[in-house]
This record gives C-alpha cells, sequence and structure tokens, in this order.
C-alpha cells in the first residue's frame, strides 16, 4: 500500500508539474534539462574514472596476499537438471583453496535434487541443500536458508547456469577486504552472444551496465549487485538482516540496503563471470518486467531511508538519486505526449509542439546510441564499425524493452497484486543446442562413411570392368595385389 500511495503521489505530481509547466513555457524545456542532466551525471562519472585510473598508476593499489576469507558458494536451482552439473564442475576448477560449494535445490519438478545429491557424493567440496515443498518461495529465502548452513567469511552466489575462468576469486577476493567494503561484484558477459540479435543485445547491454557500474565505483558511488557473481562479507550480510524474503529482486534489495546501512560495494571488471542469454523475446520480456519491478519497488520501498539515512554516504544517495531518473523519464516523456496531444486537440498549441516532444525522443535514443558504442569500444574494443553498427541496434532493443516495460510496471504497481513469483528464467538452452549440433554432426559424418563406402565398391567394380576390356586377366590380379598393398 505504501509503495502505491508514494508511486500515485509522483505521477501526479509529475502530471500537474508538466501541466502548470507547459502553461507558462511553451516547450520541451523540462524534458531537456532531465536529458542534460543525465548527460552531465554521465559525463561526471567518466571523468572520475580516468582520474582514479590515472592515480592508480602513479599509485598502484596495494594487494594483500595474506586476505584470503574462507568463501561459500551458493548456487540456487530450480528445475536445473540440464545445467548444474556442468556449472558446479566449472566452479570447482577455480584457483581459491578456500571454498566450499552449497548447491541449493528449491522444490525443483525435474531431477535436480538427484543430481546434486549426486555432485555432493562425488566431491568433497559440495553439500546440497534441498528445500522442502512448503518453503517459502523466492530466492532471498532460498539464499537464507544456504546461510544458516554456510562455514564461510564471505559469501559467493552464482546462477545456476554461471561459468568462470579459474582466476575468478583470485581478482576478485582482493576487493573485498577494506573494512567499509560489504560486497564485490563480477561482471556479466553472455556465453552465447552471437546465437541471434537478443543474446548480442544482452551482451551489449551487460557491458553498458559495466561502463556505468565501474563509473559509479569511481565516485564511489551506489554500486549494485548483480544477482550473478557477487561476492559479500559475511558480516555485512548479518548486518542488514540477511536478504530480503518479500522482494523479487534478491540483489538490487540487498545492494540499497547494504548502501542505506554505510556498506560500500566495489566493481570488479577483470573477474568475468558467464552466463547464458535469453533466444526468445517473450522469455526475455518476462525477465526484464521483474527485474524493472523489483527495481522500481526498492526504490519505492526504501525512498526516505536513501535521502535521510545517517549512516549512507551522501555520494551514494546522491548518485541513486540521479540514477532514478532513467525511470522517470519514460513516464515524463509520455506525460509530454499526452499533455501536449490535449492541448493541441483543445486547440490551446499548434500542433508543430508535438514534434518537440518528439525530437527530445530521438535525442533519448542518441543518448543510449553514444553510451553503447562507446562501452562497445572501451570494454569490448570492438571496430569503430561493428561497435556503431551494435549500438544502434542496441539503442533500439533498449528503447523498445525499458519504455514499455517502465509504464507497464507503474500501472502493475498502482493496480495490480504483487506476487512473489521468482520468475525464472529456463537455462541449457545453450547445451540443448550444442547437443543438437554435435548429434547432427555425427549422423552426417555417419552418413558420408556409408556414402563414400557404397560409392568406392561401385568406383572398384565399374574400374575393373574398364580394366577387363584393355588388359589380360593377369593384369587385373596383379593390379589388385598392388591395390591391396597400398
Amino acid at each position: 500500500m505504501k509503495e502505491r500511495v508514494l508511486l500515485f503521489t509522483i505521477v501526479f505530481g509529475l502530471g500537474v508539474f508538466i501541466y502548470i509547466f507547459q502553461s507558462y513555457f511553451n516547450t520541451v524545456w523540462g524534458l531537456a534539462f532531465l536529458c542534460t542532466f543525465m548527460f552531465i551525471y554521465a559525463l561526471f562519472m567518466n571523468l572520475s574514472y580516468k582520474l582514479q585510473k590515472r592515480k592508480l598508476q602513479k599509485f598502484p593499489q596495494i594487494i594483500n596476499e595474506n586476505y584470503k576469507p574462507f568463501v561459500s558458494v551458493m548456487i540456487p536451482a530450480h528445475n536445473e537438471e540440464a545445467v548444474i552439473t556442468n556449472t558446479v564442475e566449472n566452479i570447482l576448477k577455480m584457483d581459491y583453496e578456500n571454498f566450499e560449494v552449497i548447491v541449493i535445490d528449491d522444490r525443483s519438478s525435474d531431477n535436480t535434487a538427484s543430481v546434486i545429491k549426486d555432485l555432493e557424493k562425488k566431491y568433497s567440496k559440495v553439500t546440497a541443500l534441498i528445500r522442502q515443498a512448503d518453503a517459502f518461495p523466492g530466492k532471498s529465502a532460498v539464499l537464507n536458508d544456504a546461510l544458516k548452513i554456510a562455514k564461510g567469511e564471505a559469501i559467493l552466489v552464482f546462477d545456476a547456469d554461471a561459468t568462470v575462468d579459474s582466476d575468478f576469486l583470485s581478482k576478485l577476493v582482493p576487493n573485498l577486504e577494506p573494512k567499509d567494503v560489504g560486497a564485490v561484484q563480477a561482471r556479466k558477459v553472455i556465453r552465447n552472444r552471437n546465437a541471434n540479435l537478443l543474446t548480442r543485445c544482452q551482451n551489449n547491454e551487460y557491458t553498458m551496465d559495466a561502463h556505468f557500474q565501474v563509473g559509479r565505483d569511481s565516485i564511489k558511488g551506489a554500486v549494485e549487485l548483480r544477482g550473478n557473481g557477487e561476492l559479500l562479507k559475511r558480516e555485512a550480510i548479518e548486518d542488514i538482516g540477511g536478504w530480503n524474503n518479500y522482494t523479487i529482486t534478491d540483489d538490487l534489495d540487498m545492494s540499497t540496503r547494504l548502501h542505506i546501512k554505510g556498506w560500500d560495494i566495489r566493481f570488479c571488471i577483470d573477474a568475468v563471470v558467464y552466463e547464458e542469454g535469453i533466444i526468445y523475446l517473450w522469455p526475455l520480456y518476462r525477465q526484464r518486467r521483474r527485474w524493472l519491478e523489483g527495481t522500481i519497488r526498492r526504490y519505492l520501498e526504501y525512498f526516505g531511508d536513501v535521502l535521510f539515512s545517517k549512516d549512507m554516504s551522501l555520494r551514494a544517495s546522491l548518485d541513486m538519486t540521479a540514477y532514478i531518473t532513467q525511470f522517470i523519464m519514460p513516464g515524463w516523456f509520455l506525460m509530454e505526449i499526452l499533455v501536449r496531444g490535449f492541448k493541441v486537440l483543445a486547440k490551446q498549441a499548434p500542433p508543430h509542439m508535438l514534434y518537440s516532444s518528439i525530437f527530445i525522443g530521438c535525442v533519448i535514443g542518441f543518448g543510449f546510441f553514444f553510451g553503447a558504442r562507446y562501452a562497445l569500444r572501451r570494454y569490448d574494443f570492438m571496430p569503430r564499425l561493428d561497435a556503431t553498427f551494435e549500438a544502434l541496434e542496441t539503442s533500439i532493443y533498449l528503447l523498445i524493452i525499458w519504455f514499455p516495460l517502465v509504464l507497464y510496471i507503474c500501472f502493475k504497481i498502482l493496480f495490480m497484486k504483487k506476487d512473489m513469483n521468482w520468475g525464472k528464467t529456463a537455462h541449457g538452452l545453450v547445451m540443448e543446442e550444442e547437443a543438437s549440433i554435435k548429434a547432427f554432426i555425427k549422423k552426417e559424418l555417419q552418413k558420408t562413411k556409408e556414402y563414400t563406402k557404397e560409392y568406392t565398391e561401385k568406383y572398384t567394380e565399374k574400374l575393373k570392368q574398364i580394366l577387363a576390356e584393355k588388359t589380360s586377366d593377369n593384369e587385373i590380379k596383379g593390379y589388385t595385389k598392388i591395390n591391396k598393398e597400398d
């Protein structure tokens, strides 16, 4: 109820503001100001990153090689029998010595439970946790249950489809050492980025996110956790009372509460966790819908704490407040169009006034484009032409996904019931595709072998017939003997 009232107040207040503003200023200066603010914010983070980079070149960060806390790796799994074995075996190959792996079956209807029990028997570092059918739903509840049996000073959370390089923890752990640091997030990369347009755009979206996370880290702002590849101090988790069971985005909720309590969150660009991209549009919409709903709900829930927390740093508070503008913009833009359309229909404004709002929409699109291109060039080292093309398709992808979903989520919060559905993304499509390809290749090779054998027999027989017409029987026998020896 609190979220609905606050969101209604914001939407109503924004609508009244825009109407009054347009009554005195027959322009789109309000929306233009918002775009300018976002541009300055992005520019400030970029400059901060460059200054930090120069500082580190002059004064390199001293790494304490003796800081090697015991790490509990948690992997929630719901109907993940297709991928969980590969994930666990990959994680066990990390070169970091002090860690355990806890795999949690969350009421799966497939064979996930039996698979992780077999993994527990096979590997000494693996512990299988089977949740009961009546257990509290949601990923947060899964992690809280695993925390009860975890031995680690630090907690590393992976999705069930995650894969990492062997030095992943060795790169990630040193960032957790400072006393004020409560968590560290690794960079996320789409493993199957070349599968189709959607997976490519998802990977580029992650690259843009990494760019902003690096910038927020450089100003010691409100860096956010991303669920997959997040490393947390146990002390910090316990300080805020564990994960929130009543949120649908455990990572974003955890991020906000850590900052409110005064904990810093770092971002490590060098540690990479690979995950499977979604190859179909509707499942992608479902995933992004859940992410956006969790994002907006957490801002509404912790709005007052972000503004007035005594423990939260001013930089983190200002950074988080500035970051909210990206969710205000779609609503603002829509209201600009609606108010101007109403005034045009009421003959209170000329028709061409709508064009200025549409122009601002194009400016927003170009902002996405330049941000994507810059990130692809910096972090993926993409050639200029490739970066330009992929930035264009990614900016269109973001506008199609982001704009309508933000508006839908606002409508849902205002008028629909909140649900606690995990909204789990199906994994294993990449592995299925690989298996299908291997089966196809095997089948084709078998066909080739059979064809070759048949062709060889026919060719040999034909050759004998030709030779029989031109040579004696003794010559044919001699040829056959030589051919066998060869």
